[in-house]
């Protein structure tokens, strides 16, 4: 079934002017087909098109069910845009349809971008979340500088990703041995230059764990990747 995304679909019962062109000119659904529909807040609703119009589609709830996000804890992504556009767009698009409940992106002291348009990403982000099933939405800060994230209050696991070559392997620590499956984590992720030392420090000082993301040396939306990606695989492998 062709799925939607309408934030006030349970008050409107139309589809915005976007997914109603999609829904009736693309496609050429018409009165009586059913569609499922989704408000990014946690509600699927099953809906019977009673007027296929192609800018204003209205329709009737004949079902809804609350979706939750799956893994049931809070997965925040802080992480610098990278100067191609195309990768953070990418990275954005791969983690929210594996499951986060935040992206922040931040500004740092070697950040190579320092200003970034997020409408076009919040598209991309609605299209993934239709794309992987889900309900909910997740929420896109506007670029925030990093210390600002750092001092934020946070009850869960909080995690600096670093590259930090003089530190022996044997005493780097990873996701694994400092994130609980369950918990609400928080992983910040720098920029193409890495985070300063000094944004480091900040960190580590206000409780942020250094961890690495393995032996090779990532790309920053790879590596905004392998982190998301981590914390989804411990969680499952704590199921069993």
């Amino acid at each position: 079934m062709h799925r939607f995304y309408c934030p006030d679909i349970a008050s409107t019962l139309t589809l915005g002017e976007e997914d109603s062109k999609h829904c009736v000119k693309v496609l050429r659904m018409v009165e009586g087909d059913t569609i499922e529909v989704v408000d990014g807040q946690g509600m699927l609703y099953a809906c019977r098109i009673t007027m296929a119009h192609h800018k204003r589609c209205a329709v009737e709830v004949i079902d809804e069910r609350h979706m939750p996000p799956h893994w049931g804890h809070r997965i925040v992504l802080g992480i610098a845009p990278t100067k191609n556009l195309d990768r953070i767009e990418w990275v954005v698009e791969k983690c929210v349809e594996m499951g986060v409940d935040r992206i922040v992106p931040l500004r740092c002291h070697n950040s190579e971008r320092t200003v970034l348009k997020t409408e076009r990403l919040r598209k991309i982000m609605v299209s993934a979340m239709k794309q992987s099933l889900k309900a909910t939405l997740p929420r896109l800060d506007e670029m925030t500088p990093v210390e600002q994230v750092i001092a934020e209050p946070w009850s869960g696991v909080r995690c600096i990703a670093y590259c930090d070559e003089q530190l022996p392997r044997e005493t780097r620590r990873t996701l694994a041995d400092v994130y609980t499956a369950g918990q609400d984590v928080m992983v910040l992720i720098g920029p193409e230059g890495d985070f300063s030392p000094e944004e480091v420090q900040a960190a580590t000082a206000a409780g942020f764990s250094a961890v690495t993301l393995g032996e090779s040396r990532l790309r920053t939306e790879t590596a905004g990747m392998v982190a998301v990606a981590a914390i989804h695989t411990l969680d499952a492998a704590s199921r069993g």
